[in-house]
C-alpha cells in the first residue's frame, strides 16, 4: 500500500496487518465475554426440582448485566482517554492495557478449574468484566487516534480487524462445542484463545514503530510543535543577530530577518513603528480544543452513536433467547451460529467492504437518514422466536428468518459504524485527527452504553 506521494511504501502491507491485528485484539475482552454467555448461564443458572418441576434457582441475566457492565466502563473511560490523552504517553496507554487484559485473561480462564458458589462467582465475573472493559476503552480509544494519522484505508483495516474479532470468538466456541473434551476443559481451551490473541496484538504493536511506512505517518503529529519551535527559534536567532548587527533600534520583524536586503522602511507601520515579533503559539494554528473539532464531527458522533444504540438495545440480550424451530443435535450449536457467527462474519463484511465502497458521502443527508432507519431491526428480532416471552406475539418462528434478520442487521451496523469511524478524522485538519478519532470512540461507546440501559426493558417487552 502506498499513502501521500513522498511517503515510503508499505512493503508487503506489514502495516496493514498490524493495524488489522489491533483492531481484533481491541474487541477481543467484548466478543470473548458475550459469545460464551451458554458457559455462565450453565455456571450461574443452576436448577432445582420443586413439586415435581424444574425451575431455576436464581436468575442472575447474565446477559444484560454482561452487556451494561462492558459498557459503562467503556463509556467512563473513553471520555478521560478523549480529555487526558495527551497527559500520558502513547505507548503506555496502549501497551499497558494490553498487558492488563492478559493477566484478566488468564484470570478469567484460571476460574473455569476453580468450584466456586454461584453469586461468588458472579461477582469476580462481573468485576473481570468491568476492568477488562476499562482497559479496553483505553486501548480502543488511543488506537482510533493513532489509526487516524494514516490515509482513510487504515482506518478501514483497521475497523475490519474489529469486527473479525467477533468471528474469531464464535468459531473458537463452536470448536469448544464440537469437540470431545469435558465442559470445563473445553471452556479452558476456549479462554486461552483470547490470551494468545492479545499477547500477539501486544507484539504487533511493538513492532509498529520500527517500519518506515509507519513512523512517516505517525511521528508527524510528535514533529509537528517541535519542527515549528525549531524554525522559530532559528529565526528568533536570525533577528537577535541582526540586532547586533546595527538593527537594534525599534522591535525587529520576521520578514527583515529573513531578508536583511529589503528596506527598513518596507516594515515600518504607518504610525511610523516596526511590526513586533510574532510570539511562537501564533506563528502556526495550534490545536483545535475539544468542543472545535466536536462541531466538525457532530453528525458523524451522532451516527456511530445511534447505530450502536440499536445494535446493542437488542443483541444479545433478546437474540440470544431465541430458540431453534428444529430441537435435537441442531440446539448446541444454533446460537453459535445463528446469533453470533452470523452477526459477527456479516459486521466483519459491513466494515471490510468500506474500503472499497464510501456511500453515501460524508457530506450527504442521506448518510444519518440511512442510519436512522436501523430503527426497523428492533422490533424484527424481537418478533422472532424469542423463548421466556410474557407480550409479543411470534411472527417468525423459522430460523432461516432469524437468521436473514440477522444478517442484514449486522451487515448495516459493521457498514455504517466503519463509515461513521472513518470520515471523522477527514472533517478536521491532520493535527486534529487524533482528537476527532478519541472524540468518536467516546460516542461510539456512548451508543453502546445506551443500548446496553435499553436491552433491559425491551427484553422484558417481548
Amino acid at each position: 500500500m502506498k499513502g501521500r506521494p513522498g511517503a515510503p511504501h508499505d512493503g508487503g502491507c506489514l502495516v496493514g496487518i498490524i493495524f488489522f491485528i489491533l483492531g481484533l485484539g481491541t474487541l477481543l475482552p467484548w466478543n470473548f465475554f458475550m459469545t460464551a454467555s451458554l458457559y455462565f448461564q450453565g455456571r450461574l443458572n443452576t436448577t432445582e426440582m420443586i413439586n415435581g418441576t424444574v425451575v431455576v434457582r436464581k436468575e442472575y441475566y447474565f446477559n444484560n448485566w454482561m452487556t451494561l457492565l462492558s459498557q459503562l466502563p467503556l463509556l467512563l473511560f473513553t471520555l478521560l482517554n478523549s480529555v487526558l490523552y495527551q497527559r500520558i504517553s502513547e505507548a503506555v496507554r496502549i501497551a499497558g492495557s494490553l498487558v492488563f487484559i492478559l493477566l484478566l485473561f488468564i484470570l478469567t480462564a484460571v476460574l473455569v478449574k476453580v468450584p466456586m458458589e454461584e453469586d461468588q462467582f458472579f461477582s469476580i465475573t462481573m468485576a473481570t468484566i468491568w476492568f477488562i472493559n476499562s482497559f479496553g476503552a483505553v486501548l480502543q480509544g488511543s488506537l482510533f487516534g493513532l489509526v487516524g494519522l494514516l490515509p482513510q484505508r487504515y482506518s478501514a483495516i483497521f475497523m475490519s480487524g474489529q469486527g473479525l474479532a467477533g468471528t474469531f470468538a464464535a468459531v473458537a466456541m463452536l470448536l469448544a462445542i464440537a469437540s470431545d473434551a469435558d465442559s470445563e476443559s473445553a471452556a479452558l481451551g476456549y479462554f486461552i484463545t483470547p490470551c494468545v490473541g492479545t499477547l500477539v496484538t501486544l507484539f504487533s504493536y511493538l513492532l509498529l514503530p520500527r517500519l518506515k511506512f509507519a513512523q512517516y505517518y505517525l511521528n508527524k503529529s510528535s514533529m509537528y510543535e517541535a519542527g515549528t519551535t525549531d524554525e522559530l527559534l532559528k529565526e528568533r536567532s536570525t533577528v537577535e543577530n541582526g540586532k547586533l548587527n546595527g538593527h537594534a533600534n525599534g522591535t525587529v520583524t520576521r520578514s527583515e530577518a529573513k531578508n536583511s536586503s529589503k528596506d527598513d522602511e518596507e516594515d515600518l507601520k504607518p504610525d511610523g513603528t516596526t511590526e513586533a515579533f510574532l510570539p511562537l503559539e501564533e506563528a502556526r494554528p495550534a490545536k483545535a480544543s475539544v468542543i472545535e473539532v466536536f462541531k466538525r464531527i457532530r453528525t458523524m458522533a451522532f451516527c456511530v452513536t445511534f447505530v450502536f444504540t440499536v445494535t446493542l438495545s437488542v443483541f444479545p440480550a433478546v437474540t440470544v433467547d431465541v430458540k431453534t424451530s428444529f430441537p435435537g443435535k441442531w440446539d448446541r450449536f444454533f446460537i453459535s451460529v445463528c446469533c453470533f457467527l452470523i452477526f459477527n462474519i456479516h459486521d466483519w463484511f459491513g466494515r471490510t467492504i468500506t474500503t472499497w465502497i464510501q456511500w453515501p458521502r460524508k457530506e450527504s443527508r442521506l448518510f444519518p437518514m440511512l442510519v436512522v432507519s436501523r430503527v426497523v431491526f428492533i422490533p424484527l428480532l424481537m418478533f422472532c422466536n424469542v423463548q421466556n416471552r410474557f407480550y409479543l406475539p411470534v411472527l417468525f418462528t423459522h430460523d432461516a428468518a432469524f437468521a436473514t434478520i440477522m444478517a442484514f442487521f449486522s451487515l448495516s451496523s459493521g457498514y455504517f459504524v466503519c463509515l461513521s469511524m472513518s470520515y471523522a478524522p477527514q472533517l478536521v485538519e491532520s493535527k486534529d485527527a487524533e482528537t476527532a478519532g478519541a472524540l468518536m470512540t467516546f460516542f461510539l461507546a456512548l451508543g453502546l452504553s445506551i443500548g446496553a440501559a435499553l436491552s433491559f426493558p425491551l427484553r422484558n417487552m417481548v
